[in-house]
């Protein structure tokens, strides 16, 4: 494909001078996602991508594999209420998981919230959901279009009808039910109107609602000093402690507690962690507060604190961190903690006594991932899912009066795990760090160099990659592939040491150890360049975007998913200086010199033969602004020597990824696949 064959995109005369340096953006114009010129131009792109992805003459046998893949249905970790159980699942073709409650262990399940019968498109998605107590009421979030705007709404479960209750504004909303139901604390974003433009995506406040009142009345109960902190908010069982966890930036958090007395709406608060750079998290039960914190522990300790009394010099050490494992959950239920841990990226289950002594360890089916746990704080009970890369979401029951376990649920599947295998390696990054990495590839598969591979990682915001399920993986690797994942620095999976090391002035490393990846896939023997695709979403989006202007040669092709690109201009839209804490800030001159010497958008060169590229972005996406995407295809069709393509998809009435519904699952996937085979040079 030649520059030719593209949509014309006409440069402007746009220079930012930052801290000196004059910063061309040619490309200026493409920000305006409602311009009349620019949703002409991403048309004509759409209408491009298509007819190509169009004429791959695998594309519909892919689509058909795909469909009966994504027939494998969804589970989530049943959250228990007093006998009754709340898991959402999603069977056969589906557009949303539906919100099931079953009363009893092994009694039936009945619908509480089914969003498909909302919207015959599919796009209204339950964002989240809190039930009270004893599971008579129900407060969820539905959102349209992959917006994640929720409104909230309340459930009478025993009725099966909706109070007259609707809050609007409750994106990912935190809540907690006092214990008789009669009302809730939550969080909540303002009104238009009531900040300045272009900021109601900040100020989120807590706040308090009485069942039956006018929210638009309802008391403020805490706001965070700065627009940018995450408030979120539990109570103690007895309804006496409020827990306020007030996240700064994605890796230190302030915690307070209040003390309800005999009822106060908005008692008083005293800090329990303030002005750390730590992480805190808590629960309160048995009059205490079991908190978990990366303070001095960067795998993570857990404290036990006295509300009362919540000064630091009485802290008691409940379980020390453990040098080869992160700590990233803790639960109370009845006479245990269940805590969750990460080891060498993959999932431990230990079981111990509220004096942090060990009892026993889960026993784990393989190597794969936690994805929930579900328990009451005086419950005798456990529930957790779990899967990995062949083996399909399942959940387990522990009986904690008896330590038997079981099966409470899984999702079917006709699948062969025998057929595949997977093992774990490790890579030398740029600066000598070893890096672990995932491969999951056809059992036997020689060492030929020619294995279409895959590659993809996330590096970033402390999140980590760990063996979970995927249905359109097992597509790839159906047909012959390898699909490799490094858990690079900027993840979670070694704590926050890693999370660091791999963030604002040292995010090069992120990039380094990707790129270690891919020429250690090559080096082994594995795959080649033209036999090598990576892929990456969001901040993996990000990490494409460099590994592609870095090293565009060890790349045949390469999937930027929804991605942040121009990162001198990136925290100026959206929700995006929620992120500087991660990434940094153009305006500040040190993070300029960091963010300058890596942001893809700015390190396109023309006359350099890229790789393949799709862009994929969506039109509601409330968090990743699209302009990233056109603003980024633009300049690589221009710039790019090769006959590769690159090609922009710009979907309609989707956001993000989350509550993306099924069709359009199928279609994203569809595309992408269709791409990846035909580029990498995979036969149907």
């Amino acid at each position: 494909m030649t520059e030719r064959a593209y949509p014309p995109a006409r440069t402007v005369d746009a220079t930012d001078v930052l801290h000196g340096e004059a910063i061309p953006d040619p490309y200026r114009w493409l920000e305006r996602g409602d311009d009349p010129e620019t949703r002409a131009w991403t048309k004509r792109q759409n209408a491009l991508t298509e007819a190509y992805l169009a004429g791959v003459p695998a594309r519909a046998a892919l689509r058909r594999r795909l469909d009966e893949l994504l027939a494998i249905g969804a589970i989530s970790v049943p959250t228990p209420a007093r006998g009754r159980y709340f898991y959402q699942r999603r069977d056969g073709r589906q557009n949303q998981p539906v919100l099931y409650v079953r009363d009893g262990v092994h009694g039936p399940d009945r619908v509480a919230v089914d969003p498909n019968a909302l919207d015959l498109a599919g796009t209204t998605a339950l964002d989240w959901f809190f039930p009270n107590d004893d599971g008579r009421l129900l407060a969820y979030g539905l959102s349209e279009n992959g917006s994640e705007q929720s409104v909230l709404h309340v459930l009478d479960v025993v009725r099966g009808v909706d109070l007259a209750d609707r809050i609007p504004r409750a994106r990912a909303a935190d809540l907690a039910w006092l214990p008789d139901g009669s009302a809730f604390y939550y969080t909540r974003y303002p009104a238009p109107g009531t900040v300045a433009d272009g900021e109601e995506h900040y100020h989120r406040a807590v706040y308090f609602h009485a069942l039956g009142t006018d929210p638009s009345h309802d008391p403020l109960v805490y706001q965070p000093a700065l627009k940018e902190y995450w408030p979120g908010v539990s109570l103690s069982p007895d309804g006496r402690w409020l827990l306020i966890g007030v996240a700064r930036t994605f890796d230190q958090t302030d915690l307070y507690l209040g003390d309800r007395g005999a009822g106060a709406t908005v008692p008083p608060l005293v800090a329990v962690a303030e002005g750390l750079s730590a992480s805190f998290d808590g629960e309160i039960a048995r009059g205490r507060l079991f908190l978990r914190t990366n303070l001095d522990a960067p795998t993570y300790r857990l404290y036990e604190v006295d509300p009362e009394r919540p000064e630091r010099g009485r802290w008691r050490d409940l379980v020390p961190p453990r040098p080869d494992a992160v700590l990233e959950g803790v639960r109370v239920v009845g006479d245990r903690l269940a805590l969750s841990y990460l080891e060498r990226a993959s999932s431990r289950l230990r079981l111990a006594g509220l004096d942090g002594g060990l009892r026993r360890e889960v026993a784990l089916p393989t190597l794969g991932s936690l994805f929930g746990v579900g328990a009451e704080w005086d419950g005798s009970e456990l529930l957790f899912g779990f899967s990995s890369y062949t083996l399909p979401p399942s959940i387990y029951r522990i009986d904690l009066e008896t330590d038997e376990q079981t099966l409470w649920r899984r999702v079917e599947a006709d699948l062969d795990p025998e057929r595949f295998e997977v093992r774990q390696v490790s890579v030398t990054s740029r600066d000598g760090t070893p890096v672990s990495m995932f491969l999951v590839q056809p059992r036997g598969l020689a060492r030929t160099g020619d294995a279409p591979t895959y590659l993809t990682a996330y590096g970033g915001f402390n999140i980590s990659m760990t063996p979970a399920f995927s249905r359109s993986l097992l597509l790839w690797l159906e047909h012959g592939g390898v699909v490799a994942i490094p858990n690079i620095r900027g993840g979670g999976e070694y704590g926050e040491a890693w999370h660091q090391s791999g963030m604002l002035g040292r995010k090069q490393n992120s990039f380094d150890d990707f790129i270690a990846a891919a020429e250690w896939l090559i080096r082994e023997g594995y795959t080649r360049p033209e036999r090598l695709a990576a892929a990456g979403g969001s901040n993996g989006g990000l990490l494409m975007g460099a590994a592609l202007t870095q090293r565009p040669e060890l790349f045949r092709a390469v999937v930027v998913q929804v991605p942040l690109l121009d990162m001198l201009r990136y925290h100026q839209f959206l929700i995006a200086r929620l992120w500087i804490p991660e990434y940094g800030s153009a305006d500040d001159p040190e993070q300029f010199a960091w963010l300058r010497a890596y942001s893809p958008y700015h390190h396109v060169r023309p006359g350099t033969a890229y790789p393949a590229v799709l862009l994929a972005t969506a039109e509601s996406d409330t968090r990743v602004d699209p302009l990233h995407a056109r603003k980024m295809a633009a300049r690589l069709q221009a710039a790019t020597a090769s006959a590769r393509p690159v090609l922009l998809r710009l979907e309609a009435r989707a956001g993000h990824g989350a509550g993306k519904p099924l069709s359009k699952v199928l279609d994203e996937l569809t595309d992408t696949w269709t791409f990846v085979f035909s580029e990498v040079g995979v036969e149907v």
